[in-house]
């Protein structure tokens, strides 16, 4: 358990995100009703779990991506030209929770991050509207994908996975097309740095302008 964190109570309430420490951890506690979860969300705050308590984030600085800036490497356009994936959103989208449980993460400390709890929370925002997967097929089956949560035009990203080489970044590319185009997205949060994500355009902003986005995007 860390220490010197707010303890989160019944009340759907975070401590304003400036109180984070400085390595984003703003709380810890709480549960991951739906209502929690997006009140969350809209103030840039997002859970990750150590061990079977939920932390509750908000980096400074955070890793975003303005879909015009989106980066498409050489041989990425080769790979989306020879039509190697298959794209479809929200075709198994507990499927994809479940893949992305076996990626790494940060503060992860061994054994994975998802639950059948948290899939069961970002399951509910799924079936109310707001959580949706992106998926990368190939000729045997789930290549790659990603989840993530859309509120007004931000597009809170979640995680990302690949069976096969490429099918995370072809399956994101097609996701951030597909955010642009049906929702009309003008954020997608990132999170936290990777060179993965990195790649393809994402950049560093601090939190300050990051919340700024969030009252103007988000509605």
């Amino acid at each position: 358990m860390r220490l010197g964190s707010p303890l989160l109570s019944d009340r759907f309430w975070f401590p304003p995100p400036e109180a984070a420490d400085d390595d984003g951890l703003l709380a810890m506690g709480g549960d991951l009703d739906p209502e929690r979860l997006l009140a969350a969300y809209r103030k840039g705050i997002f859970p990750w779990y150590e061990g079977s308590i939920p932390l509750w984030w908000t980096p400074d600085p955070r890793l975003v991506l303005f879909p015009k800036k989106l980066k498409i490497s050489k041989s990425m356009h080769q790979v989306l030209r020879t039509n190697r994936f298959r794209f479809t959103t929200d075709a198994c989208f507990r499927d994809v929770i479940m893949a992305c449980g076996s990626v790494e993460r940060k503060g992860q400390n061994g054994g994975t991050w998802v639950t059948e709890y948290l899939a069961d929370a970002y399951t509910q925002l799924q079936k109310i509207g707001y959580a949706h997967s992106f998926e990368a097929w190939d000729e045997d089956g789930l290549a790659g994908g990603l989840y993530g949560v859309i509120i007004g035009k931000v597009f809170f990203g979640e995680s990302m996975f690949a069976h096969k080489s490429n099918a995370s970044k072809a399956a994101f590319i097609w996701a951030v097309r597909q955010l642009v185009t049906q929702h009309d997205i003008q954020l997608i949060d990132c999170q936290v740095p990777t060179p993965h994500l990195i790649s393809l355009g994402a950049e560093l902003i601090r939190r300050h302008h990051f919340q700024e986005m969030l009252d103007l995007w988000i509605d």
